[in-house]
């Protein structure tokens, strides 16, 4: 078996005196979709967080293809990860063409223009995300749907082998969200490594080979979706009863939640 991408050993993270994550031991296969549920406020994006290096753990540790999360350049970790981040801000009045070619800039020399290839790629994405058309306009004048969207391309062009998805769909309708998890879908069936926290357990059952099911900055369990996506483990993280049925049509499981919660 190849080395994981990911590994995380007796990892802890606090904001001030809070507790975020506590004794996190996870291992992230290669070319797998890994998806991330549980509750607000469980760590589930903070974990992202601190396995793209922007946060620092207080105690535990993170290897990344065996070395040293920490001790690898920034630069070389924008060419190995790309991130789809659920909030998206720009106040500068860039093209959709300008924002999806950021996610070419970790290749290019510093304050060079793109190269013909460079654009090429870029183009290349703005065609399968079925935005080419809207390449010119500003993105200060699209939707939160539509800048999303953008955003999606802008990690796409990246390239990257591994993909960080922070509830990257939570902005947009259920065609482009279909859409762009089944883009990511082909791209896992290639090789790469795709890890994405999820809020709609559907979806995550529906696209994920694993889950991870995380609660008060734990991990309760973590295995194969087909057999670890059931009733007891979404009570026991949610507190809400549900009953899990297969897809009529692909096979996969789905939940169908009752009314009433248990906590």
């Amino acid at each position: 078996m190849d080395r994981p991408v990911f590994e995380l050993s007796g990892l802890r993270f606090s904001f001030g005196r809070r507790v975020v994550l506590d004794g996190i031991d996870l291992a992230f296969e290669p070319g797998r979709f890994h998806g991330i549920v549980g509750p607000n406020g469980s760590g589930k994006t903070t974990l992202l967080m601190l396995m793209l290096g922007f946060y620092q753990p207080e105690a535990g540790q993170i290897h990344f293809r065996g070395e040293d999360l920490a001790a690898l350049p920034k630069r070389r970790l924008a060419r190995e990860i790309a991130l789809v981040p659920q909030d998206f801000s720009i106040n500068f009045d860039f093209s959709v063409r300008d924002v999806v070619t950021m996610g070419r800039y970790p290749y290019m020399p510093r304050f060079s223009a793109p190269s013909r290839e460079e654009a090429g790629k870029v183009t290349s994405v703005l065609e399968e995300m079925g935005i080419a058309g809207i390449a010119d306009r500003s993105v200060l004048a699209l939707s939160g749907g539509e800048k999303q969207w953008v955003v999606f391309a802008r990690a796409l062009a990246q390239d990257t082998p591994v993909l960080l998805l922070d509830e990257a769909t939570s902005n947009m309708d259920i065609h482009h969200t279909l859409y762009a998890l089944d883009r990511v879908s082909r791209r896992v069936r290639t090789g790469k490594t795709v890890i994405g926290v999820f809020h709609d357990l559907n979806l995550a059952a529906m696209y994920c080979d694993r889950l991870i099911f995380m609660s008060d900055g734990r991990v309760l369990a973590e295995g194969e979706t087909e057999k670890i996506f059931r009733e007891e483990m979404i009570e026991k993280t949610f507190g809400v009863r549900g009953t899990i049925l297969k897809h009529p049509l692909t096979g996969d499981k789905q939940v169908i939640f009752r009314k009433e919660s248990t906590r």
